[in-house]
Formats: structure tokens, sequence, C-alpha cells
């Protein structure tokens, strides 16, 4: 599909995502992806972490060759390279991969090693935070796969907000999906998932910072564990 490339103001943008937000609460998945893609057109993106590609494949079906963006900290687990380089693959997305400016080796030697363990929150801002702000410049408008029950901290999550921190529409068609909803989708459809998904893992992120869950335990408690910390920074 095509859409003509409007030039908004931050203001505009602003007052849209608002109103979109209440105009599409109820909306299905596939109708919040179809809007931001006319709305937007080239620039509009799915961030993909790789966990699984549900959202990549929801806005392929509305939007082909969309521009689905990854960011690769260097400390990603074999199974989600894999993951990525499968949909890129056997997916109709434009993959764009991220990178921090430095690599880990050259991380080491200006803060020391292993910093994911002593100052998660700058390593995350290092090799999460700032790489994604850099990488969105040519955008207005961003999706991901946030959901509403996968902690208490994204409850609130809206289908369609405002990203105050990057001034920009930020789009989580899948908000209001349950875990099972995820599942039936993945199963009707054959979309890709990350293996680690079937090996106790809830949450897929850096493999220093993420271990399997235990019955009972929500589905972001692998990330950080023992820590307070609870997201990357790229959502809040």
């Amino acid at each position: 599909m095509t859409a003509v490339q409007t030039e908004r103001t931050k203001d505009e943008l602003k007052a849209l995502a608002e109103q979109a937000g209440r105009d599409l609460e109820e909306a299905s998945a596939l109708d919040v992806l179809k809007w931001a893609a006319e709305t937007f057109g080239p620039r509009f993106c799915v961030t993909s972490s790789m966990e699984d590609a549900v959202v990549a494949h929801l806005a392929s079906r509305v939007f082909p060759g969309v521009d689905v963006v990854f960011l690769d900290t260097g400390y990603h687990f074999p199974e989600t390279i894999g993951t990525r380089d499968a949909v890129e693959a056997v997916m109709d997305v434009n993959l764009i991969t991220l990178t921090p400016r430095q690599t880990v080796a050259e991380q080491d030697a200006e803060y020391g090693p292993k910093l994911h363990d002593r100052d998660p929150d700058l390593c995350c801002a290092l090799r999460k935070v700032k790489p994604l702000e850099e990488g969105l410049t040519a955008y207005d408008a961003w999706a991901t796969g946030l959901r509403r029950d996968e902690s208490p901290t994204r409850a609130n999550t809206p289908v369609v907000g405002w990203d105050e921190k990057r001034q920009k529409v930020k789009v989580s068609p899948i908000a209001r999906w349950t875990q099972d909803d995820v599942d039936a989708y993945v199963l009707e459809h054959g979309v890709l998932t990350n293996p680690l998904l079937m090996d106790g893992y809830a949450s897929v992120g850096c493999a220093p910072c993420t271990r399997r869950v235990l019955e009972g335990e929500d589905a972001r408690a692998g990330r950080w564990a023992g820590r307070a910390k609870t997201e990357c920074g790229l959502h809040g």
C-alpha cells in the first residue's frame, strides 16, 4: 500500500495520538495498524525485540514491506539473532538492525566489564535507549508489542499514545491482547517465535539480564531478577 507522507508538527502529532487513542481503544490490532500505515506511510515503523514476530506479521498484512527495527545490543541470545534472521527471510518486511555506538569490547574498555551487573540502567541507556532514539529519527510513529497483561507497569498502556520522551506517536496494537490471544494468533498464522519461549523464558531480553521464570511469576519476572528494575527504559 502507499500513503502520502505528510509533514506534521509535534503538536499536531500529539493531538493525533490522543484522538486516535480514544477512537481506536476497541479497534482490532489490524485496524489499529491499518490506521497507522495510512496515516504515516513510510514515517511509520515496527520495533521488535524478536521475542516473537506477531506485531511485525500483523503490520506486514496491512503494510507490505513495512520497516521492522531491531536493536542488536551485542548481548542477545543466539536464538534471538536467529529469529531476526528468519523474520527477514520469510516475512514481507524491511528489516533494519540498529547497533550501539560502541561494541561490547569498547564499552568494557571505557566503563569496565559487565556494566550490566554494576549499572544496568546505564548499560540499557547506552545499548538500547540511545540507539533507538537515533534510529527513530526518520519516523513520526512506531509500533511496539506491549501488552497490558504483561506486568503492572504496563497495565495502562494505550493502544495509541504520545511518546513524550521521543515526541512521537506510539502504537501498541496488541495492548488489549492476552497471552492466550498471542498464542492463538501464532498458531493460526504460523508466526515465528523465539525458541527460548519454549524453554522456560516468558520474556526475552539480553542474555546476562534474563532468566527463566518460575511458576506463578509474571512474564517480566525473568528480567533483571533480584533488582527493582523492570523496564529497560525504552517504554518509560
